[in-house]
């Protein structure tokens, strides 16, 4: 069983990824700015409070850990949304590094993905306004901080357009810089598989350096 540090547990995703690698039976260190938010109560499971944007006292944090899986979000209502994902996640990179924690998963955005050959989902405008600073901010994550590290063993994994409360059906494709879509057009996935697939990652790596994303 490995031992995980998950980053921004109490959020959607990452509480949907908790659950998931704690019925595993993985040992996890969750990273969160309120602890009272994780009512989850199990013995493989510490709760940490923690400022992701101080990466000296992060990599103390995460120091022995197998991989780090990070769902930072400063916050959809958070007004500078866009600098703070960009501060939060240049900290995480640098700390996972100074840690020598060998993995980084980052839970990624689906506006970066392409619909068609040049064009992505932030292109097509479909997305509400109140939330493009936050879609930009993870996709300039992924297009200047990930690609930019030679030596950290990173993937990013974009969700579908649609990630919503659903079925754990451990049923879905997987693709790679390409939104997914079924045969009415439309991309969605349940948090509880795009949480398997994730925790799949972790237990057998087969994205390296890369982007890649999930469907149904």
């Amino acid at each position: 069983m490995a031992n995980i540090i998950l980053i921004g547990a109490s959020g959607f995703v990452g509480s949907a990824i908790l659950n998931e690698a704690l019925s595993r039976g993985h040992q996890v260190k969750a990273i969160v700015r309120h602890p009272e938010k994780v009512t989850v109560k199990n013995d493989q499971l510490e709760v940490v409070a923690a400022d992701v944007q101080n990466s000296a006292a992060l990599t103390d944090i995460i120091k022995g850990a197998d991989a780090v899986i990070s769902s930072y979000n400063p916050g959809w209502a958070n007004p500078d949304i866009y600098n703070d994902t960009l501060n939060g996640y240049k900290s995480i990179i640098a700390a996972v590094k100074n840690a020598g924690v060998p993995r980084l998963l980052v839970v990624g955005g689906a506006g970066s993905l392409f619909v068609k050959p040049g064009v992505t989902v932030i292109d097509t405008g479909v997305l509400p306004e109140a939330i493009m600073p936050g879609v930009k901010g993870l996709a300039e994550v992924y297009h200047n901080q990930l690609k930019a590290e030679a030596s950290l063993d990173w993937a990013f994994f974009s969700p579908a357009g649609n990630i919503a409360p659903g079925q754990r059906t451990a049923n879905y494709r997987l693709g790679k810089d390409d939104l997914i879509v079924d045969a009415k057009g439309e991309s969605n996935i349940s948090v509880e598989d795009y949480a398997v697939a994730m925790i799949n990652e972790l237990e057998t790596p087969a994205h390296h350096r890369t982007r890649f994303t999930i469907g149904y």
